[in-house]
This record gives C-alpha cells, sequence and structure tokens, in this order.
C-alpha cells in the first residue's frame, strides 16, 4: 500500500476512532510531544551523536504511550498492526498528517465540545 493510500484508509475511519474526549484531550498533549521528540532527536542524531537522541526517543515513547492509553478507552479500536513496517507508517502518517488535519478541520473541538462526529471531517 502506498503511503498516499494508507493516509485516505487511515483518514476515512479516522472521526470514528477518535470520539472520546480524554482520548482527544490526550492527543492534544502527546501528539505535539511527539513532534518535539522527533525533532530534538532527528537533531541529535546530526549533531549531537546517537548517545543524546535518547531524550528525544523517551519523548516518541511516552507520546505514544499517552496515545494508546487514550485508544483503549475509544469505543471503535483501531485496526490491528500487521508488522512493525505498517505501525511506523501508521504512527507517522497520525503524528504528522491525519492528528493535525483532524485539529484544523474543527472536528476535534466539535468533539470536545461535546457533538459526536461522523465521517473523516466529523460532518
Amino acid at each position: 500500500m502506498s503511503f498516499a493510500t494508507l493516509l485516505e484508509t487511515q483518514w476515512a475511519g479516522y472521526a470514528e476512532r477518535h470520539q472520546d474526549r480524554l482520548n482527544l484531550i490526550l492527543h492534544i498533549v502527546a501528539v505535539p510531544l511527539f513532534w518535539w521528540g522527533a525533532i530534538d532527536m532527528l537533531g541529535s542524531i546530526l549533531f549531537s551523536g546517537l548517545f543524546a537522541a535518547f531524550d528525544g526517543l523517551l519523548l516518541i515513547v511516552v507520546s505514544v504511550f499517552l496515545q494508546g492509553l487514550g485508544h483503549d478507552r475509544e469505543a471503535v479500536a483501531p485496526e490491528p498492526w500487521a508488522g512493525a513496517w505498517v505501525f511506523a507508517q501508521r504512527l507517522v502518517a497520525e503524528q504528522f498528517v491525519n492528528f493535525p488535519r483532524y485539529v484544523i478541520a474543527g472536528t476535534w473541538w466539535r468533539i470536545v465540545g461535546g457533538e459526536r462526529a461522523y465521517g473523516p471531517y466529523g460532518g
């Protein structure tokens, strides 16, 4: 599956799998934590060496753990992973594309405010 297809497939069921308010609050904190960790890790690897990248990796692990706790609260569970590569692709898709898209589309705000969303844009 191409990355573009993965993005669209993940997006098609995104609102359905992100309805729980606590999950969304965890995501709004954890996704930027993931970004911070990824930038820190990449910068450390490029400029300071592998050992210095540990703190960025730790931020990523904490972010994924928090999001996992949130996803466990959802009525509709995420699809199971089909291996480490698929997990990595889906993680990147959610962190850098689909969750920001969900927030920008306004669906995050509507659900946190008490509405129920349907379809990818919550319409």
